[in-house]
């Protein structure tokens, strides 16, 4: 798939190709950013995984995803992601009120994420789920979802905080998706340090000769083979 053209890691989300984007994600599910967070932020950012604290830290074993290890940042997000969260989001909220209009849900999502985790506060949600990950050589992590809750946001942004070929070999990032009686489809996203993507979370909506109707993807990080892998997954909702 051909990725979308950013003119430079400074660009502001703001300014990036939203009708492409939009376009991209009805299409496939998600979308590559190549170069949106930059090499400087991006190694910034993976140091992070050196400095936090065990409290932060949560083995994927515990849970069952897979094997390495999660960092969640909690509620203070760093520079840039607070930014990139709120503005990401601003734009993000019009696709998926396309998408609960297109599947027949009948709640919209707000327009600023302040109010959308206000909503996710009163439904008992306050853990949130943003978070770095390390993997080393072994380490993957298995398909899954972050939709457990009563508000769940579609979309989500994920990054690549370290350079493929260089730093790691293998760790490719992984979704599948599921449509109705047909087998799986699996997709590989080509990201490079730096690079962000935007990501269906769960469900989207797909046109076919009938109409639309739901398909269900998963993501996943494959087996490194050599070095470490640190990446980050940003999400506009938060847990029980």
């Amino acid at each position: 798939m051909e990725r979308l053209l950013v003119t430079s890691p400074d660009t502001s989300i703001a300014r990036l190709d939203w009708a492409g984007i939009a376009a991209q994600l009805d299409q496939e599910g998600y979308v590559v950013l190549p170069g949106l967070l930059g090499e400087d932020a991006a190694r910034s950012l993976a140091r992070q995984t050196q400095t936090m604290s065990a409290a932060q830290r949560v083995p994927l074993a515990s849970s069952d995803l897979g094997r390495g290890e999660l960092f969640y940042f909690g509620a203070d997000l760093p520079a840039p992601l607070e930014d990139w969260r709120t503005t990401f989001y601003r734009h993000l909220a019009v696709i998926a009120n396309r998408w609960s209009e297109i599947l027949g849900i009948g709640s919209r999502y707000p327009t600023e994420l302040e109010d959308f985790l206000r909503r996710n506060k009163q439904a008992g949600q306050v853990q949130p789920q943003s978070h770095l990950s390390r993997l080393g050589v072994e380490d993957h992590v298995a398909l899954h979802q972050r939709n457990d809750d009563e508000q769940v946001f579609p979309l989500q942004v994920i990054a690549l905080l370290s350079e493929p070929g260089t730093d790691f070999m293998g760790g490719e990032f992984v979704m599948t998706e599921q449509r109705p009686r047909m087998q799986s489809r699996p997709m590989v996203l080509p990201l490079k340090l730096g690079d962000a993507a935007i990501i269906t979370t769960s469900e989207r909506p797909f046109k076919g000769t009938k109409g639309h109707y739901r398909v269900n993807l998963k993501h996943a990080i494959s087996r490194v083979r050599r070095g470490q892998r640190i990446g980050m997954e940003l999400t506009f909702h938060d847990a029980r």
